[in-house]
């Protein structure tokens, strides 16, 4: 299992964690999205998968939902 904590901006309400959760879990291998959503910043978007999922995929998830990958924090 892999744990990654990306920051996404732009997110503001519980709807905008069910979009981007919706888009994260459809990534093959993902098993688990945890978000921690900040309205007035950036908000935290843990993922848990089999394997590590690619800063590509991530984005292109994200960015399909309507927001902004701004980074990963860390990989574990």
């Amino acid at each position: 299992m892999s744990a990654q904590v990306v920051s996404v901006s732009g997110m503001t309400c519980q709807h905008c964690v069910t979009a981007v959760t919706t888009e994260l879990s459809g990534i093959p291998g993902v098993t688990d999205v945890s978000i921690e959503l900040k309205p007035e910043g950036v908000s935290l978007v843990t993922l848990v998968a089999d394997a590590e999922v690619s800063a590509d995929a991530l984005g292109d998830a994200i960015g399909e939902a309507g927001y902004t990958m701004e980074g990963a924090i860390e990989t574990s």
